[in-house]
């Protein structure tokens, strides 16, 4: 790619002798200057060093401006500037929107079923969403659970990847059915609680809860919102034996943020998921 160093140097001598001619045509023009004494003949010579200085700075910001249209002036296929148009570059699009990556594919159990089984109307539904959330939960989860994608077996199934790890993340925001209640922390059982209060009062949960006979963790969060029952969690890389990497703040923090709580609103409105027959599992 070329620079623009071009456009603040004058490219050959042209430049220098049309800046020449134009001071020797100014200066040719003035009246000479008359045989007088002392501060008289000062004052003549300063009116004709001005006359040269000012119309030499003119010319030169003119032989600039031509360095600069001629760079910017598109050339044909033969190398030929095409004469009267001026390529002014577009400004970047301010969308900022970027391609979803790929789901991550994951094959269902024997007798199960995945969204490739939904009708094709239910399906652009879901996986809508699941595109929406992806950037939500990308930039408000901690670095430490690397790239969010969406997965193609669930509707609430993500996956976040970091230096070869892989952390299950499971979003929920489900109509509530008839007796069902939010999963409460339980201390007793070596879940560390935590709690903090919403826009709008409501209560929300955090827990970090060892799984896997104690050697790993998973962190999760949950709410009621409307009518719906939210839930997020993330869980540990069995293989490594590498806990869930985020805290019960760091998800208190993500559910007071906007575009979170904007995302769970409109998936309350405009339900993607079932209505709730039991308490989701951890």
């Amino acid at each position: 790619m070329g620079t623009n160093d071009g456009l603040y140097e004058v490219p050959d001598d042209r430049a220098v002798m049309l800046v020449r001619d134009a001071m020797d045509r100014t200066t040719t023009d003035l009246p000479p200057i008359p045989d007088l004494v002392g501060p008289a003949r000062t004052q003549g010579r300063r009116r004709r060093a001005r006359a040269r200085f000012a119309i030499g700075g003119g010319v030169l910001a003119v032989a600039a401006l031509g360095v600069t249209v001629s760079v910017a002036l598109p050339a044909d296929t033969s190398g030929r500037q095409v004469a009267g148009t001026v390529n002014v570059a577009a400004p970047p699009s301010s969308s900022g929107s970027a391609t979803p990556l790929p789901p991550v594919h994951i094959e269902p159990t024997p007798g199960g079923s995945s969204m490739a089984d939904l009708p094709p109307a239910e399906r652009a539904k879901q996986e809508n969403f699941q595109n929406q959330a992806v950037p939500v939960l990308q930039s408000l989860l901690p670095a430490t659970v690397g790239t969010v994608q969406r997965t193609d077996i669930s509707v609430r199934l993500y996956q976040g990847t970091k230096d070869g790890k892989t952390f299950t993340i499971s979003f929920s925001v489900r109509p509530s059915g008839p007796g069902t209640t939010a999963k409460r922390c339980l201390e007793g059982k070596g879940e560390v609680c935590k709690k903090t209060t919403l826009p709008g009062g409501i209560e929300a949960h955090a827990a970090t809860a060892p799984i896997n006979n104690g050697n790993v963790t998973e962190t999760r969060l949950s709410f009621r919102y409307g009518q719906s029952d939210v839930y997020l969690s993330i869980s540990p890389h069995d293989e490594s034996n590498t806990s869930a990497p985020v805290t019960n703040d760091q998800l208190l923090e993500l559910a007071k943020a906007t575009p979170f709580l904007d995302l769970v609103k409109s998936a309350d409105a405009d339900p993607v998921e079932k209505e709730q027959k039991s308490v989701p599992l951890g």
